[in-house]
């Protein structure tokens, strides 16, 4: 009995030991992390309750995910930028591909162009004149005109993802569902918006917006003591269907983000399913 109670205290200490020396590795290698990444760790931790949801949430961070403790990274913040970007491009060929079908915008309540908020007094007072036709013709121009400029806003998309500089994947990785597109709108809607316009331009003037704005315009700066109505068309047109893509590219990062059938490449399979 002496003998068999030294064996179990001798293998109890061992692992003891074993659990302490991989606590202990665990911790150090979060505290390295925590000098590059500490604003990640700290909000990783604040959605977490229990020890186990910390360390998950450490394991993420630091690109360890075996569930042992130990410190073998299997993910990369370079791969992590990969799998954004290439989600980010997934996402913006299906959707401009969506956009530019016909009724793309005109028929999706989602990013649908209204008249411009800035002239709406000008449409109540034109359908109370009896131009509702012309008015329900001016917003599908504006709409078609979207669905045309789509037709050519992958490339002009992609490049701008392509060059996007990401610094923390995991914490873009780690965000809510369309964490990626909400970076990708931060950071290149400008340049985006002055690269795109020439295509909105043509698009504007293949479908003729200008023609059905005219008529109503003339009418209305008529009227006495109006405020005369002049937007820029193409400024317009090209704010709202950059904003129109957006809003299915992040349709498409929830999808990727949520459903393993929506990840069609190998690095999306890696990066997703590893957060999973």
């Amino acid at each position: 009995m002496k003998i068999k109670s030294i064996l179990l205290t001798t293998m109890l200490s061992g692992c003891l030991l074993s659990k302490a020396q991989t606590l202990n590795g665990l911790w150090n290698a979060a505290k390295d992390a925590a000098v590059t990444n500490s604003t990640t760790i700290i909000d990783a931790a604040k959605t977490n309750t229990t020890t186990a949801g910390v360390i998950n949430a450490a394991e993420n961070v630091l690109g360890t995910k075996t569930g042992t403790g130990s410190t073998t990274p299997s993910l990369t913040n370079d791969e992590v930028i990969k799998g954004l970007k290439e989600a980010l491009t997934v996402g913006t060929n299906n959707s401009s591909g969506l956009a530019a079908k016909a009724d793309g915008y005109l028929k999706n309540p989602k990013i649908y162009i209204p008249w411009p908020a800035e002239a709406k007094d000008m449409r109540d007072k034109l359908i109370k004149m009896g131009m509702q036709k012309k008015v329900t013709e001016f917003e599908t121009s504006l709409n078609r005109a979207a669905e045309e400029a789509a037709k050519k806003a992958s490339p002009v998309f992609v490049d701008a993802i392509t060059n996007m500089s990401i610094g923390d994947g995991f914490a873009i990785l780690n965000g809510n569902d369309t964490a990626a597109t909400h970076y990708l709108r931060e950071k290149t809607t400008a340049p985006l918006k002055e690269k795109f316009m020439p295509t909105v331009k043509e698009a504007v003037a293949k479908v003729k917006v200008t023609s059905y704005w005219k008529p109503l315009a003339t009418a209305y700066n008529k009227l006495p003591g109006v405020k005369k109505q002049n937007p820029n068309l193409d400024d317009y047109v090209c704010t709202k269907a950059i904003n129109g893509l957006m809003t299915l590219i992040s349709d498409e990062e929830a999808k990727i983000r949520k459903d393993p059938m929506a990840r069609v490449t190998d690095i999306l399979k890696k990066v997703f399913g590893f957060k999973n």
